[in-house]
Protein backbone atom coordinates (compact mmCIF):
# COMPACT_ATOMS: atom_id res chain seq x y z
CA UNK A 1 0.00 0.00 0.00
CA UNK A 2 1.48 3.46 -0.73
CA UNK A 3 -1.33 6.06 0.73
CA UNK A 4 -3.13 5.07 4.21
CA UNK A 5 -4.67 6.75 6.85
CA UNK A 6 -3.66 6.81 10.56
CA UNK A 7 -5.86 9.24 12.72
CA UNK A 8 -6.25 12.50 10.53
CA UNK A 9 -2.71 12.41 8.95
CA UNK A 10 -2.23 10.59 5.40
CA UNK A 11 0.62 8.60 5.51
CA UNK A 12 3.35 7.82 1.77
CA UNK A 13 5.15 4.60 2.05
CA UNK A 14 7.91 5.70 0.04
CA UNK A 15 10.41 2.41 0.43
CA UNK A 16 10.84 -0.95 2.56
CA UNK A 17 14.62 -0.07 2.38
CA UNK A 18 16.37 0.93 5.80
CA UNK A 19 19.76 1.53 7.22
CA UNK A 20 18.85 -0.01 10.39
CA UNK A 21 17.84 -2.65 11.53
CA UNK A 22 16.00 -2.04 15.24
CA UNK A 23 15.21 -4.14 17.93
CA UNK A 24 11.92 -2.73 18.43
CA UNK A 25 10.77 -1.75 14.69
CA UNK A 26 7.33 -3.07 14.06
CA UNK A 27 8.24 -4.53 10.85
CA UNK A 28 9.91 -7.64 12.86
CA UNK A 29 6.41 -8.79 14.47
CA UNK A 30 3.48 -7.33 11.39
CA UNK A 31 3.10 -7.05 8.10
CA UNK A 32 1.68 -3.08 8.68
CA UNK A 33 -0.07 -0.96 10.98
CA UNK A 34 -3.36 -0.15 11.50
CA UNK A 35 -4.34 -3.20 9.22
CA UNK A 36 -2.64 -1.95 6.27
CA UNK A 37 -0.07 -4.34 4.74
CA UNK A 38 3.18 -1.80 3.73
CA UNK A 39 5.19 -4.67 2.16
CA UNK A 40 5.30 -3.16 -1.36
CA UNK A 41 6.13 -5.27 -4.43
CA UNK A 42 7.88 -2.26 -5.79
CA UNK A 43 8.83 1.35 -4.60
CA UNK A 44 6.43 3.73 -5.99
CA UNK A 45 7.32 6.64 -8.72
CA UNK A 46 6.71 10.10 -7.94
CA UNK A 47 3.40 9.81 -10.28
CA UNK A 48 2.23 6.98 -7.87
CA UNK A 49 2.73 8.38 -5.11
CA UNK A 50 0.96 11.58 -6.25
CA UNK A 51 -1.86 9.33 -7.10
CA UNK A 52 -2.38 7.45 -4.21
CA UNK A 53 -2.64 10.43 -2.21
CA UNK A 54 -4.80 12.41 -4.47
CA UNK A 55 -6.58 15.23 -2.62
CA UNK A 56 -5.28 15.38 0.43
CA UNK A 57 -7.29 18.18 1.85
CA UNK A 58 -9.18 16.53 4.80
CA UNK A 59 -6.03 15.71 5.69
CA UNK A 60 -3.80 17.39 9.06
CA UNK A 61 -0.94 16.95 7.09
CA UNK A 62 0.77 14.24 4.43
CA UNK A 63 3.72 11.93 6.23
CA UNK A 64 6.63 10.80 4.29
CA UNK A 65 7.01 7.82 5.86
CA UNK A 66 7.42 3.91 4.54
CA UNK A 67 7.84 0.67 5.96
CA UNK A 68 11.38 1.77 5.71
CA UNK A 69 13.47 5.05 5.44
CA UNK A 70 12.14 7.35 3.13
CA UNK A 71 14.60 9.46 2.53
CA UNK A 72 16.65 6.49 1.17
CA UNK A 73 14.73 8.39 -1.67
CA UNK A 74 15.11 11.99 -1.23
CA UNK A 75 14.60 12.91 -4.89
CA UNK A 76 11.52 11.52 -5.01
CA UNK A 77 10.25 12.47 -2.04
CA UNK A 78 11.40 15.84 -2.48
CA UNK A 79 10.01 16.52 -5.84
CA UNK A 80 6.20 14.85 -4.16
CA UNK A 81 6.74 17.21 -1.59
CA UNK A 82 7.34 20.12 -4.32
CA UNK A 83 3.97 18.88 -6.12
CA UNK A 84 2.03 18.88 -3.18
CA UNK A 85 3.18 22.35 -1.61
CA UNK A 86 2.49 23.98 -4.97
CA UNK A 87 -1.56 22.74 -5.57
CA UNK A 88 -2.85 22.12 -1.76
CA UNK A 89 -0.05 23.79 0.84
CA UNK A 90 -0.81 21.19 3.00
CA UNK A 91 1.87 20.75 5.72
CA UNK A 92 4.21 17.68 5.52
CA UNK A 93 6.01 16.03 7.56
CA UNK A 94 9.19 13.42 6.86
CA UNK A 95 9.65 10.42 10.06
CA UNK A 96 12.87 9.17 9.10
CA UNK A 97 15.90 7.59 11.11
CA UNK A 98 18.33 10.83 10.41
CA UNK A 99 21.04 9.04 8.25
CA UNK A 100 20.20 10.86 4.82
CA UNK A 101 23.12 12.18 5.11
CA UNK A 102 25.33 9.44 4.87
CA UNK A 103 23.19 7.59 2.64
CA UNK A 104 23.47 10.07 0.39
CA UNK A 105 27.34 11.59 1.03
CA UNK A 106 25.75 15.23 0.38
CA UNK A 107 23.94 17.30 3.55
CA UNK A 108 20.65 17.29 1.75
CA UNK A 109 18.75 19.21 4.79
CA UNK A 110 18.75 22.36 2.72
CA UNK A 111 16.96 20.59 0.11
CA UNK A 112 13.98 19.95 2.06
CA UNK A 113 13.65 23.65 3.23
CA UNK A 114 10.62 25.30 2.34
CA UNK A 115 8.99 21.89 1.42
CA UNK A 116 8.89 20.37 4.98
CA UNK A 117 7.26 21.32 8.45
CA UNK A 118 8.15 18.96 10.67
CA UNK A 119 11.10 16.24 10.48
CA UNK A 120 10.37 13.29 13.01
CA UNK A 121 13.97 11.55 13.41
CA UNK A 122 14.38 8.63 15.73
CA UNK A 123 16.87 9.32 18.53
CA UNK A 124 16.24 5.62 19.62
CA UNK A 125 19.24 6.00 22.34
CA UNK A 126 20.90 8.50 24.42
CA UNK A 127 24.55 7.35 23.34
CA UNK A 128 25.97 5.66 20.06
CA UNK A 129 27.22 2.62 21.96
CA UNK A 130 23.31 2.49 22.91
CA UNK A 131 22.44 3.35 19.18
CA UNK A 132 24.34 1.19 17.74
CA UNK A 133 22.64 -1.87 20.52
CA UNK A 134 19.71 -0.84 19.55
CA UNK A 135 19.22 0.25 16.07
CA UNK A 136 21.99 -2.10 14.48
CA UNK A 137 22.82 0.35 11.22
CA UNK A 138 25.08 -0.63 8.45
CA UNK A 139 26.96 2.67 9.32
CA UNK A 140 28.25 1.43 12.79
CA UNK A 141 29.26 4.45 15.24
CA UNK A 142 29.05 6.58 12.30
CA UNK A 143 25.38 6.83 12.40
CA UNK A 144 25.02 8.06 16.04
CA UNK A 145 26.79 11.16 15.19
CA UNK A 146 24.98 11.40 11.99
CA UNK A 147 21.48 11.57 13.91
CA UNK A 148 22.52 14.40 16.07
CA UNK A 149 23.88 16.88 13.22
CA UNK A 150 20.81 15.91 10.96
CA UNK A 151 19.07 17.09 14.03
CA UNK A 152 21.28 20.31 13.96
CA UNK A 153 20.87 21.15 10.37
CA UNK A 154 17.12 20.42 10.56
CA UNK A 155 16.73 23.18 13.28
CA UNK A 156 17.82 25.29 10.38
CA UNK A 157 16.15 24.60 7.56
CA UNK A 158 12.63 23.06 9.09
CA UNK A 159 10.25 24.94 11.23
CA UNK A 160 9.68 22.02 13.59
CA UNK A 161 12.07 19.09 14.60
CA UNK A 162 11.53 16.37 16.77
CA UNK A 163 13.57 13.29 17.65
CA UNK A 164 11.80 10.46 19.26
CA UNK A 165 12.53 7.08 21.66
CA UNK A 166 10.15 4.14 22.34
CA UNK A 167 9.80 3.38 25.97
CA UNK A 168 11.80 0.10 25.98
CA UNK A 169 13.74 -0.54 28.86
CA UNK A 170 17.13 -0.16 27.55
CA UNK A 171 17.01 4.27 26.11
CA UNK A 172 17.45 6.15 29.10
CA UNK A 173 14.36 8.63 28.67
CA UNK A 174 15.56 11.85 30.67
CA UNK A 175 18.78 11.47 29.27
CA UNK A 176 17.31 11.25 25.85
CA UNK A 177 15.12 14.41 26.80
CA UNK A 178 18.24 16.36 27.72
CA UNK A 179 20.20 15.86 24.36
CA UNK A 180 17.07 16.95 22.71
CA UNK A 181 16.75 19.93 25.23
CA UNK A 182 20.57 20.77 24.36
CA UNK A 183 19.95 20.62 20.46
CA UNK A 184 16.46 22.77 21.00
CA UNK A 185 14.54 20.59 19.45
CA UNK A 186 11.63 18.52 20.94
CA UNK A 187 11.37 14.84 22.30
CA UNK A 188 8.72 12.65 21.95
CA UNK A 189 8.67 9.52 23.39
CA UNK A 190 6.58 6.53 21.67
CA UNK A 191 4.99 3.60 23.03
CA UNK A 192 6.81 0.20 22.21
CA UNK A 193 3.70 -2.31 20.80
CA UNK A 194 4.57 -5.06 19.06
CA UNK A 195 1.21 -5.79 17.35
CA UNK A 196 0.61 -2.28 15.99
Amino acid sequence: MIAYQLGDSLYVNVTNRCTNNCTFCIRRTSSGVGGYNLWLQEEPSVEEMLEAIGDPGRFKEVVFCGYGEPLMRVDEVIQAARALKEKYRIPIRIDTNGQANLIHGRNVVPELAGLVDTISISLNAENAEKYQSVSHSRYGAAAYQAVLDFAREGKKYIPRVVLTVVDVPEVDIEASRRIAGDLGVELRVRHYDPHL
